[in-house]
């Protein structure tokens, strides 16, 4: 049977993702994985994850990969700099950087061993640009954030796309489909309750992964849509802040 898997925002925890992967969900290349979104910022291992994700398309696995708020961060901040005029020979941080660092920027610049977006290499900036912001399966609308159902159109707003944290369902206008999202962090017991309840018109699988100290919090899920079952593997102890 294919197995058809949705991982959320996994924000550089590079041990984790692949304790997932490769200890539980164990892929064949026909099953299908969906990633939401959020690959980079406040873990450590920024560049390990799209390695990671890089290595399994190359491989020829069944991979989807869905653009998050904070690779379009990164994406913008890259070009900000670039195109950032230099004053003797050097060129300081832009706004867009210094907003983006606020958010676990910094962690990725670290990760890559660079100081300035513009010298992230290229070909990453480039995987992060053109991915797409969502994915369309039999039943379900698969999203980093969500939709704006305010528009007639809610796939015409790609900006909520990414950074929305609230929003009203309107079934007819996705076709009676059921959306899947991370972006937001919500507690175990809810992504729970959301999975198990065929009245939820979403389900929210951000469950904070880089998160160390808050209860019900700090795990990465990755949910089986044939199943409806998930697999749940918390923060490695060594991708731990202050460790």
């Amino acid at each position: 049977m294919i197995k058809k898997w949705v991982i959320p925002d996994i924000h550089g925890c590079f041990r984790t993702l692949e304790t997932l992967v490769e200890k539980q969900i164990v892929p064949n290349k026909n099953d299908l994985m969906v990633f939401l979104g959020d690959y980079i910022d406040r873990g450590p291992d920024s560049k390990k994850v799209i390695d990671y994700i890089m290595n399994l398309q190359s491989n020829e696995y069944n991979v989807v990969t869905l653009k998050g708020n904070h690779e379009d961060y990164c994406v913008k901040a890259y070009n900000a700099n670039k195109n950032q005029k230099s004053f003797m020979g050097f060129k300081s941080k832009t706004k867009i950087q210094k907003e983006w660092e606020i958010h676990g920027g910094k962690q990725t610049l670290d990760s890559f061993n660079v100081e300035s977006p513009r010298d992230i290499p290229e070909h990453y900036i480039r995987w992060m640009d053109e991915l797409p912001y969502y994915y369309e399966l039999d039943n379900y609308i698969i999203v980093h954030a969500g939709l704006n159902f305010k528009e007639e159109d809610p796939y015409s707003d790609k900006q909520s796309m990414l950074w929305i944290r609230d929003f009203q369902v309107e079934e007819e206008k996705i076709n009676n489909k059921k959306i899947i999202h991370g972006h937001v962090p919500v507690n175990l017991e809810f992504i729970d309750l959301a999975i198990n309840n065929n009245d939820y018109k979403f389900i929210d699988l951000d469950n904070g992964v880089y998160f160390d100290d808050r209860v019900g919090y700090g795990n990465l899920i990755a949910l089986e849509l044939t199943s409806m079952k998930y697999s749940i593997q918390s923060l490695m102890d060594d991708v731990r802040y202050g460790k």
